[in-house]
């Protein structure tokens, strides 16, 4: 099998949901590649979900459970991102790519764009560092904190920035100057085409309808005023809900003493996290989602299920003009009158063409690196 010369670095399980496609057309064309993990999420089980191999390289002990940081900025995590940037370094320097690709705005985003980048590498550097997903802003450093920080970061570090939409690549074009802008899409589309394929032959549809929940987002969870707007906001759901829960959101939950009022929503069925082609299925066959994540509203595009939004600000600007995410800045009035209005089947919707693109993102990236 040919190498390909580009090592991919992942952290979390959602960039290797964005990221496995790219992988997978890497394999379809029977070229190998560098898979190496931060170790930031596990991630070995996923992998082999996904129809990828496992990591060829893991850089930190990866947590027994759903993440190593429990959503706190503090010393520990500050001293695991500097160690990160300097061990992505010196592996990088070993390897000698032709090109280091990561994904998104987290952590381990920023640790591989600055630890692969020029200003740690200096005269030596010969390959191009990309950053997947480039150009989202949400317009507030503070929210999604620390994520809005990341994606600029990892931009500004990074040699080839590839868009996922019009209004991304209008976010990037101060750098055009010094640094290769291509929009591509978002290889989202890819990943909930081919897993939603695969569930679909293991998973059989819900004879009622229901609501889908997905709550995680660090600036809610260290929030107990948040968290309780958030609590309210679901009690104003009418329909059978199902919430796949986090250990982070569990966690803080508990500690606010807010786990009782989840459980006298008899509507709402919380279980254990959801594998991501369960989740997918979920997703395509849901009425609609409350979340406050950033990738299940580009999901919800592809779906075209109608989405609520938890939060103040987006990062998905393109989402707010289809007529089927609604922000919800945890206004209670707001959100009930959204939740009813779906339920009630009182909800108009137009007919829209994704921003985030079509089928074949990843094709295209692959085509343009080899």
């Amino acid at each position: 099998m040919e190498h390909s010369r580009i090592a991919i670095v992942i952290g979390t399980k959602a960039e290797l949901i964005k990221t496995f496609p790219i992988m997978l057309e890497l394999q379809k064309q029977k070229k190998d590649y560098w898979f190496i993990s931060t170790g930031q999420h596990p991630l070995s089980n996923i992998s082999k979900e996904l129809g990828v191999k496992k990591p060829d390289f893991v850089l930190s002990k990866e947590p027994e459970i759903s993440t190593k940081f429990w959503s706190r900025i503090n010393h520990n995590s500050f001293i695991w991102n500097i160690s990160m940037v300097f061990k992505i370094r010196e592996l990088v320097k070993k390897l000698k790519p032709k090109y280091v690709i990561y994904h998104g705005d987290t952590m381990s985003t920023t640790d591989a764009a600055v630890g692969s980048s020029k200003i740690f590498n200096f005269w030596n550097k010969t390959w191009k560092n990309v950053h997947l997903e480039a150009g989202l802003r949400s317009g507030n450093l503070i929210e999604p904190f620390p994520e809005e920080i990341s994606r600029q970061i990892s931009d500004r570090f990074s040699d080839i920035l590839l868009a996922v939409s019009d209004g991304t690549e209008q976010n990037l074009k101060k750098y055009k100057n010094i640094k290769e802008i291509i929009k591509v899409g978002n290889t989202v589309i890819d990943s909930v085409q081919i897993t939603y394929n695969k569930s679909k032959k293991k998973n059989k549809k819900k004879k009622e309808e229901f609501v889908l929940i997905n709550i995680h987002r660090h600036e809610h969870l260290r929030s107990k005023k948040n968290m309780k707007k958030i609590i309210k906001i679901l009690g104003q759901v009418k329909i059978k809900g199902i919430w796949p829960l986090h250990d982070n959101t569990r966690r803080y939950l508990e500690k606010y003493g807010l786990m009782g009022e989840v459980n006298k929503m008899k509507n709402i069925d919380v279980t254990p996290l959801k594998d991501y082609e369960e989740f997918t299925f979920l997703m395509a066959n849901c009425k609609y989602l409350i979340m406050d994540g950033g990738s299940i509203q580009e999901e919800s595009l592809i779906f075209k299920k109608p989405c609520l939004i938890l939060r103040n600000c987006t990062e998905r600007q393109e989402g707010l003009t289809t007529g089927i995410n609604f922000l919800s800045k945890l206004d209670v009035d707001y959100s009930k009158k959204i939740i009813e209005q779906i339920e009630d089947n009182k909800l108009k919707t137009k007919n829209f063409k994704n921003p985030y693109g079509e089928m074949g993102v990843s094709k295209k990236i692959v085509e343009i690196l080899i």
